[in-house]
């Protein structure tokens, strides 16, 4: 659907983060996580060009049907796209919606503006970090990820700008996968973690699930899409 410039959210203009004042020195923790983004910023970089080969399987196999399944769900009008990628969720967009979609990493936003020029979308592609959205309060009706989670160095304060963003009453659409119950699945999820962490950017043991209630999200939908791992949830800020 054609945007104009009416149907874009506000971008903050701030010297510093999200939640930090411009004069507070940074702390190490601080530190430490600038440095994962950076990181994780690199590994997407490195893998955009082969980003989608290295998926083939499990899009052919799952997400071309999961993908779908989510977006159908999205009924609002102003929607957030957190870790856009390369654009494989274009083609599922209501027509009714006006898309914001953000991503970490300026070589993922090139293929994904070539995936929209392609199909004729004109979302609003944005070079930007969840943890820290230039966004004001209560900018979108609703926000949407697919396996993103998984690759955030800080998930809970990626989780409380979504919310920010979004006020209360606001839905947040999830793919995701999380860490198994399953003790003998489970401790090979812990094993395999740091070499896949280091090779592709995302974590299998994060527990998203307990991450969207620390932070004050009412999960009212949690549909099991494959075992106990791959999940959609749907959560409102409170």
């Amino acid at each position: 659907m054609p945007r104009t410039d009416g149907d874009r959210p506000d971008v903050r203009v701030s010297g510093a983060p999200a939640g930090m004042s411009g004069d507070l020195a940074p702390t190490e923790a601080t530190k430490t996580s600038t440095e994962a983004t950076r990181q994780t910023r690199r590994r997407f970089d490195r893998n955009a060009s082969l980003y989608d080969p290295m998926e083939y399987l499990m899009e052919t196999r799952a997400f071309r049907r999961w993908r779908p399944r989510l977006w159908e769900l999205v009924e609002e009008e102003r929607v957030l796209e957190v870790g856009v990628g390369t654009g494989k969720n274009m083609p599922y967009y209501p027509a009714h919606a006006h898309v914001t979609g953000i991503d970490l990493s300026p070589r993922m936003l090139e293929r994904a503006k070539e995936r929209a020029a392609s199909l004729g979308r004109t979302p609003a592609l944005m070079e930007m970090d969840v943890q820290h959205l230039d966004f004001s309060d209560d900018s979108f009706d609703a926000a949407v990820s697919t396996c993103v989670f998984c690759s955030v160095p800080d998930p809970v304060l990626g989780l409380k700008e979504i919310r920010r963003v979004l006020g209360p009453g606001g839905r947040l659409y999830m793919l995701e996968h999380v860490l198994s119950h399953k003790p003998v699945l489970r401790r090979v999820m812990n094993l395999m973690n740091p070499l896949v962490v280091r090779v592709v950017g995302a974590n299998i043991n994060r527990q998203t699930r307990n991450s969207l209630a620390e932070v004050g999200f009412d999960v009212f939908v949690e549909e099991s899409l494959w075992l106990d791992i791959f999940w959609l949830f749907i959560a409102e800020a409170s």
